[in-house]
């Protein structure tokens, strides 16, 4: 994806969160984020785009922690994650695209790491305010989610600090139905992930393969919708083992 198309992703993606989470109210119960309600849902995610306007606006190249959660709360909430949203959207359509600043995944320069990592950021917490209305999580673009399986086999899981281990070698196959985009992911008892991309044709079947239009299967795999969401055939555990070990989280 272009890196235009990401920030229309994230300018989309935080709209949509911010309607949903409206709608349903800061009280209510997050299921996708157990624990959580959706003023827990608002103030991580404005904290987040905070943080990342900050390092990229100012062009930071070292790690910098950032200011933490607003204790803000109703409309005023609302309208500080707006701002923040806002606030980011601006300084990456205005960021150099030499930009030098601090990131954290490889990517083809930092300019495009951020706009793409605040696309998927913003779209999976829009899901997840989207969950707490009766509707559940709506659709996500297959473009989208097609890049956003990318950065999750291609970048978060093939660091070493992922947690995906099998017992033995095995192997996962995602293929999206829409897009015709496949990916293979060969799995360990000690390495991380390794994943490529393709059709592998006439290569040996899968131990497990998830099957379903892109949008449905990057949820699936982002664990906001159930295995159920897609179709799977083959080892029922692998895909139950993907769930327990593959979560994303902020640290």
């Amino acid at each position: 994806m272009k890196i235009t198309e990401y920030i229309e992703g994230l300018e989309a993606a935080g709209r949509g969160l911010a309607d949903a989470a409206a709608e349903a109210g800061p009280d209510a119960e997050v299921p996708t984020c157990p624990g959580w309600r959706v003023r827990d849902l608002l103030r991580h995610t404005a904290m987040v785009h905070r943080w990342a306007t900050t390092l990229v606006a100012e062009a930071r190249t070292t790690y910098h922690p950032g200011d933490g959660e607003t204790t803000l709360d109703g409309e005023e909430l609302l309208a500080h994650f707006r701002e923040g949203h806002a606030r980011l959207v601006a300084a990456l359509r205005s960021a150099p695209e030499n930009l030098e600043c601090w990131t954290f995944l490889p990517a083809r320069s930092p300019l495009a790491f951020w706009a793409r990592r605040q696309t998927h950021e913003t779209t999976v917490h829009r899901a997840d305010a989207e969950s707490a209305l009766a509707s559940g999580p709506g659709p996500v673009d297959p473009a989208v989610a097609a890049d956003g399986i990318d950065e999750l086999f291609g970048a978060f899981h093939a660091r070493d600090r992922s947690r995906v281990r099998t017992p033995g070698p095995r192997t996962l196959r995602v293929r999206a139905t829409d897009t015709g985009d496949v990916w293979t992911v060969r799995l360990s008892p000690t390495e991380a992930p390794r994943t490529e991309r393709g059709d592998p044709g006439a290569a040996a079947p899968a131990d497990t393969e998830l099957s379903g239009p892109a949008g449905r299967l990057y949820l699936t795999l982002w664990n906001r919708l159930p295995i159920e969401a897609v179709t799977l055939t083959g080892d029922e555990e692998l895909a139950r083992l993907w769930r327990e070990t593959s979560a994303i989280t902020w640290s």
